[in-house]
């Protein structure tokens, strides 16, 4: 298998806290990771440390076998993040561009490609997540589920080696968390190769090939979804399961 991450005893810290102790995880292509456990467990520092919105004090991160040493600001850290899907919490489209160029700026201005060819890709994209009719909107004229699937769009436009998703769904009302899991679903059936932090423990259990369980700034278990939300070994792990069945 091809590894498309990999933490080598990464660590990260704010000061002197570490949020982020000794990371070792692999990430082959085709995998879907769900990254599970408790608030402050330094998982969304996980995310952000692999497109280096974070930058790591020790430790080795490689991305499609590149060791990460990118500066921030430098072009080689912005071809590292064409490499990188990220979707975020809260969208972060740019509320002043239409839906088409949120989602065709960075081919065009990270990849170079012209504005027709850009164009063409990001309107099957957004057809791919049943948007097509909204690509003269503006951000704030979609619904919260409709803009995280825009924000969806914008990821694949780059051709990501890998997607990263951080609580894609937690900003969104009830009724709109479904529309953005099914597109997250068909990109697994697609063998898109995604991490993905979630408190959407059907969607970890049914959807991801391997669970990655933290807290503390540690990863303290990994499995296959039935091992670890049947059986978990790390009594961390079991009253986080057992409250999250509860």
């Amino acid at each position: 298998m091809t590894a498309i991450i990999e933490f080598d005893q990464v660590s990260k810290y704010y000061g002197d806290v570490p949020v982020l102790k000794n990371i070792n995880l692999r990430v082959d292509e085709g995998d879907v990771v769900g990254v599970i456990g408790p608030s402050g467990a330094g998982k969304s520092t996980l995310l952000r440390v692999v497109n280096q919105l974070e930058q790591h004090q020790s430790g080795t991160l490689r991305i499609a076998g590149e060791t990460v040493e990118a500066k921030a600001g430098s072009r080689e850290l912005a071809l590292l993040r064409a490499k990188v899907g990220m979707v975020f919490q809260n969208f972060n489209l740019w509320p002043h561009l239409s839906v088409l160029d949120n989602i065709m700026t960075g081919p065009r201005c990270v990849l170079g490609l012209p504005r027709q060819e850009a164009e063409t890709r990001a309107l099957a994209l957004l057809e791919r997540v049943g948007l097509k009719a909204f690509s003269d909107k503006y951000p704030g004229q979609l619904s919260g589920g409709q803009q995280q699937r825009v924000a969806i769009a914008r990821a694949l436009a780059m051709k990501p080696r890998v997607m990263l998703f951080d609580e894609a769904t937690s900003a969104l009302d009830p009724a709109l968390v479904g529309e953005v899991l099914e597109v997250m679903t068909q990109l697994a059936l697609e063998r898109m190769t995604m991490l993905v932090v979630t408190h959407e423990m059907r969607f970890a259990r049914q959807v991801a090939n391997r669970i990655v369980f933290m807290a503390g700034g540690e990863i303290l278990e990994e499995g296959p979804p039935v091992t670890f939300f049947s059986a978990p070994q790390h009594p961390i792990a079991r009253k986080f399961v057992s409250k999250v069945h509860g």
